[in-house]
């Protein structure tokens, strides 16, 4: 039995109503296209499970007789591409690629998964040395001297199942701030996904403010944020409080032995709407004699969810660097702030990639 290639694969893509109709109308800026939008979009998109990870390797399959394999009948070069996709509306793709995922959930896809959960979190992609246009931010080195431009933006990832699906980003130029970045996409997502699609977000220790905590709380969702110190007083009150107490829960996680201690009456800090703050701690034992510590703090009560279930909810957030950043890197063409070789910007609207 022979394996499916590209033409079935794209052939299967179609088949969920909302990403057919994105490949018939994407939101084509282009004033007078020579070439059917689905035709560049199956182009793209074919190259990329490819693993292709630049409109040139696009012209080159175009340009080869595996054309016909992508289901396209003519040649282009690179420079279509970038005019296309320069000028394509971005919120027609993310309300595709919103549908894909509430299709998933109907599909059952996470019925393995008691809860289902959206993690958030920045990169940086692309390097210039000079600032090429307005979403370029400047790197500067220890010195504050600025030494080459670069961009920035938040990934949101549906985590804690048994499939990872990256399926918004957020981009943030000069002046803003993955922080705010992080809140418009997060509200954004639950729009897109419904108010009753995840159960939980999970973040790394800088959006552990009550600004963003209320936002989560607001929109109907449980947060797992790592507490670190940027909140000094509650953070030393758990080392001094866990330093004293055996742990509540120990328990074996793969080849790993873990420790788990939760207190769910912490003082919340004065712009906290919160009654209590609950922290818990955990130290994985690593078979090498490595111990990694945590300590994390949420807003589920234990009756809703207990030591167990915090650790891998805050264990989640690193499907967002493995099966998002990663893959997104290292596998798909999004190219890294730091080993760029030669000058390129990542932005739609810029002219040097």
């Amino acid at each position: 039995m022979s394996r499916p290639g590209v033409r079935q694969f794209l052939r299967y893509a179609t088949r969920f109503a909302g990403w057919r109709a994105y490949l018939r109308a994407p939101g084509d800026g282009r004033l007078r296209p020579q070439i059917p939008a689905a035709a560049l979009l199956r182009a793209l998109l074919g190259t990329r499970v490819l693993r292709g990870a630049s409109f040139r390797a696009v012209e080159a399959w175009v340009r080869s007789p595996a054309r016909r394999a992508l289901g396209v009948r003519g040649a282009f070069g690179d420079d279509t591409l970038a005019y296309f996709t320069e000028r394509l509306d971005p919120g027609r793709l993310r309300r595709a690629t919103g549908g894909v995922v509430r299709q998933a959930k109907r599909n059952k896809a996470f019925q393995a998964s008691r809860r289902i959960g959206l993690a958030l979190d920045g990169t940086g992609a692309g390097r210039s040395r000079e600032q090429r246009c307005a979403g370029c931010r400047p790197v500067r080195n220890a010195k504050r001297e600025i030494v080459g431009h670069h961009h920035k933006l938040v990934l949101v990832s549906v985590v804690g199942t048994a499939v990872s699906l990256p399926f918004d980003v957020e981009p943030y130029g000069p002046g803003d701030s993955e922080y705010a970045g992080g809140q418009r996409l997060l509200r954004r997502a639950v729009t897109t996904l419904g108010p009753r699609f995840a159960d939980y977000v999970v973040v790394d220790g800088e959006f552990a403010t009550a600004p963003f905590l209320h936002t989560v709380g607001d929109l109907g969702l449980h947060v797992v944020a790592r507490l670190k110190g940027n909140l000094p007083e509650l953070a030393q009150a758990a080392q001094r409080r866990f330093a004293a107490a055996p742990p509540a829960q120990t328990f074996r996680d793969g080849r790993d032995w873990v420790e788990i201690w939760d207190a769910d009456d912490f003082d919340p800090w004065e712009t906290l709407r919160w009654a209590t703050v609950r922290v818990i701690r955990y130290r994985q034992h690593k078979p090498d004699g490595t111990v990694v510590e945590a300590y994390w703090l949420t807003d589920f009560s234990p009756t809703q969810a207990g030591s167990h279930a915090i650790y891998h909810m805050a264990k989640s957030r690193w499907e967002i660097e493995n099966q998002g950043f990663n893959d997104a890197k290292n596998r798909y063409g999004l190219p890294t702030s730091a080993t760029i070789t030669r000058p390129v910007c990542w932005s739609p609207g810029c002219s040097l990639r």
